[in-house]
């Protein structure tokens, strides 16, 4: 077990997977550690599309124009939606919940990386037309459109390695004692 200091330095964005897929008790882990995530007022806004469908995710890998090609060769995909009526914390919630899933896939040896889907565009076929990243993911797996869609985690089995972060070389200088 690492310390989490250790855990969080080495996390890396990893793009390029093995073509292998991920065992049903490192989805449940990693899926645990989503629900156990904190949210506002313990409203736990989120819900998760497991999707472990090569062609779906090679669909999905479609739904930017850039920064979510890594899905296509992804053996699994978890979606992040959201019911951003109950609450006004919904993307932090929704954020909170990613993190501790990035995090418990390199705690289960994998790599995975945030695929943001709100707020972003996909190309259409004519270069004028621009559809929402969010609509297309929505449609792709009958997602509610009351819903909202954050991101997407890629997971699978690292085919890169990527050194730590190094600690002597984070951002001290950002931090405040008192006042900024």
């Amino acid at each position: 077990m690492n310390t989490f200091l250790e855990l969080a330095l080495k996390r890396r964005s990893i793009r390029k997977y093995q073509a292998r897929e991920v065992e049903q008790d490192k989805i449940d882990y990693i899926l645990k550690a989503a629900l156990s995530s904190p949210s506002g007022k313990h409203l736990n806004p989120w819900q998760f599309v497991v999707v472990t469908d090569h062609d779906m995710l090679v669909r999905m890998s479609e739904c930017r124009t850039y920064g979510s090609q890594m899905l296509a060769q992804s053996p699994l995909g978890i979606v992040i939606v959201l019911d951003a009526s109950l609450t006004d914390t919904w993307q932090c919630d929704g954020a909170i919940a990613a993190l501790n899933m990035l995090l418990a896939a390199e705690d289960a040896g994998l790599g995975a990386c945030w695929v943001q889907v709100y707020n972003r565009q996909m190309k259409g076929e004519e270069e004028a037309e621009q559809i929402s990243a969010e609509d297309a993911i929505k449609q792709m797996l009958n997602i509610p459109q009351s819903l909202s869609v954050l991101c997407i985690i890629s997971i699978g089995y690292k085919e890169e390695e990527k050194k730590p972060i190094n600690p002597d070389k984070l951002q001290y200088e950002k931090i405040h004692y008192g006042k900024y």
